[in-house]
């Protein structure tokens, strides 16, 4: 009989919500609630295939977790797997490292966790000799390869090596564990169970080297459908891997364009129509969209005057198709040329002289920078994440912040000019 497993990384078990604009509390429960749902869902495949393991190629956790709540949760998923004799092969990354959890957590002896010292557990399957080798972050940093401290591969056997590691080290990503694909393909491992980069990728060469991916993304930055591997070893040795969905909330972009609309009614139509047609290609249960409004429009005004009657319509449209849910709503609508006029208009020039004149003092951004910091300070840590997480994140809100700011004064100045309601 065949050896299979499922092979899922990244998890970041009830991962506090990030970016997520929380005007919405059933949107806030449904993402809070989402790494849950993935670990049941991944625990379901277990089961539903029969397979003979899970491996979990680190970041189960996120960083410093305390609750007891998150450890009762989990051991109660491993007994799932315990009671099914399906046994679980976890090593510790980066986020687990940090975790208070990871040393009080008293798990099932089904479950193996790899300590900071390379190891290999041997065992046969029906004749099929296997051994998974394993090695855990002792520290949150790894700035050196660990490849050599693995063992060397059992011969005879079925080799799989789960690895928490940043590769080559991808520009969005800080460098943990660096190492080469073509290394790892040629240390003579049969698979390697791969974990920390949140995009899946399947490494092609002469052994099955795998990346998972987070099996559920948190905000927009880890959009698209999230999976886990379905890993069958044959008789013969030869090794097939499938995708299964695993994401309860898929996070999507949707980019709609508005060029040549000039009433309301249609222009939240044409949204619920780009909702739709993402909702048909959103695999997962629930889409969480970003919109984007972009277009030459005569209502370019009054949509950055009525912003919130916007997301708040297409709300009510996604409410209508189902199961589809608005992140954000972001503005980048562009007013028509207006021609034949024999002088420039004086609002528009207002706003042209608060962009280049009044933001653009130092002294004057020094001063919302204050403001802003002194609405932080009374506010939770947890729902200070709005104005970035560093330094660089906060210019950027700040600098978001002005000319958004300049932007909905010019249109409601410019709404009141014309006399729209």
């Amino acid at each position: 009989m065949p050896f299979r497993f499922v092979h899922t990384a990244d998890i970041h078990l009830d991962s506090p919500l990030r970016s997520l604009a929380l005007r919405n509390s059933e949107l806030a429960e449904l993402i809070g609630d989402s790494t849950r749902q993935a670990l049941i869902a991944i625990v379901d495949l277990c089961l539903e295939e029969q397979v003979d393991a899970l491996v979990i190629a680190g970041d189960l956790y996120d960083g410093d977790q305390t609750s007891m709540k998150t450890a009762r949760f989990l051991a109660s998923q491993m007994e799932r797997l315990h009671q099914a004799r399906i046994a679980v092969y976890k090593i510790r990354g980066n986020h687990d490292a940090l975790s208070k959890i990871t040393h009080e957590l008293v798990l099932p002896p089904s479950v193996k966790i790899f300590g900071a010292r390379a190891e290999a557990v041997e065992f046969t399957r029906d004749g099929l000799a296997v051994a998974i080798h394993g090695l855990s972050f002792a520290k949150p940093q790894a700035p050196d390869s660990l490849l050599p401290k693995y063992k060397s591969p059992v011969s005879d056997a079925i080799n799989i090596g789960i690895m928490h590691t940043s590769l080559a080290g991808p520009s969005n990503h800080d460098v943990y564990a660096p190492c080469n694909v073509l290394d790892l393909h040629a240390s003579g491992f049969d698979y390697w169970a791969l974990g920390h980069i949140h995009q899946r990728t399947h490494h092609q060469g002469p052994r099955t080297v795998i990346m998972p991916g987070m099996p559920q993304g948190r905000d927009i930055n880890e959009a698209g459908a999230k999976t886990v591997s379905l890993v069958t070893v044959a008789d013969d040795r030869t090794i097939m891997v499938e995708e299964h969905l695993t994401s309860v909330a898929q996070f999507e972009r949707v980019t709609v364009d508005l060029t040549g609309i000039s009433e309301w009614r249609d222009a939240a139509s044409t949204i619920e129509t780009a909702l739709e047609q993402q909702r048909e290609n959103t695999p997962s249960p629930h889409l969480v969209a970003r919109l984007r409004i972009i277009g030459q429009t005569p209502l370019s005004w009054k949509l950055r005057r009525d912003i919130d009657l916007l997301q708040t319509e297409a709300e009510q449209r996604g409410e209508r198709i189902g199961r589809t849910w608005i992140e954000k709503l972001e503005l980048a609508v562009q007013p028509l040329e207006e021609t034949g006029k024999a002088t420039a208009d004086p609002v528009i020039e207002l706003g042209q002289l608060m962009r280049d004149d009044v933001i653009a003092r130092p002294g004057f951004r020094d001063e919302v920078s204050e403001m802003v910091n002194e609405l932080l300070a009374d506010l939770p840590p947890e729902s200070r994440q709005f104005a970035g997480h560093d330094e660089a994140s906060f210019k950027a809100f700040i600098d978001d912040l002005l000319l958004t700011g300049t932007d909905d004064i010019t249109a409601r100045m410019k709404t009141a000019d014309r006399g729209e309601s």
